[in-house]
Parts: structure tokens; sequence; C-alpha cells
């Protein structure tokens, strides 16, 4: 198989949104001779279709149809940083690169460390909520 295959792209339901500063689409990608197209290749093509800047497309939600072939997705370009900053969703942000991943303790570790520190009163309370030594 060809990595570098033919790819096809086609948008539908186009959408000029004014109130969120961006244009929303369907992107319909057909790669015939390819398992599927990354999201960043995906941005650069669009990117290029539309006349911006590859860091303002976002593309998101890609399904690849049963027996391959063919993949259906969501891809919206925002008008400037600013509005795509305050628009998209954090998780979204941290792929593109435009924001930090908040990094915390897993979950489990959290709710340990809280019920640690239930058991205790006063300073001890610090103390118990912090994480367990290692032996």
């Amino acid at each position: 198989m060809d990595p570098q295959g033919a790819v096809t792209i086609r948008t539908t339901q186009f959408i000029t949104n004014r109130l969120l500063n961006r244009r929303q689409f369907i992107v319909t990608v057909f790669h015939p001779t390819r398992a599927n197209i990354s999201r960043s290749e995906l941005g650069e093509k669009l990117a290029g279709l539309y006349k911006t800047e590859a860091a303002r497309v976002s593309v998101f939600g890609l399904k690849t149809k049963f027996g391959g072939g063919v993949s259906t997705g969501f891809g919206l370009i925002y008008d400037d940083e600013e509005s795509q900053k305050k628009f998209e969703p954090k998780h979204r942000l941290v792929r593109s690169g435009l924001a930090d991943k908040v990094v915390k303790a897993s979950r489990k570790l959290r709710k340990e460390r809280k019920n640690r520190s239930k058991k205790v009163r006063g300073k001890a309370k610090t103390k118990a909520g912090e994480p367990a030594k290692k032996k």
C-alpha cells in the first residue's frame, strides 16, 4: 500500500458562523489507497484549500466508514487566534498546542488523599492529604 496515496477532500454543510468567528463544515475524506489520514495532514490541506493558516484549522470526530476508503468528520476554521482560544474546548486547544495540559493526580489517588485527610483534625490534615511515603 502506498502511504502517500491520493486523497480527495470534500466539505459539505458549510456555514459561516459570525457569532463564534469561524467557518464550520462536515469534511469527507476519500482515501482508497490509505488506511487513514492524520488530523494534522488534513488540517494543512484544508488550510491550503481555504487560504488560511494551518494553526486556525481544527478537525475532530473523524470516523472511518466500514470497509475503509472514506472518512467523515467535523471541521472548524477560526478567523483569529483569540476567538479560537475563547470558543474552542480546552482538550482541543491542548491537541493543537495552544494550551498547556493540566497535570493532576489520578482520580483514585485524589479520592484516597481526601479520605485520609478526613480522619484527622487540625494541622495534621495537610500532612494526611500529602502522598503516602515510600518505604
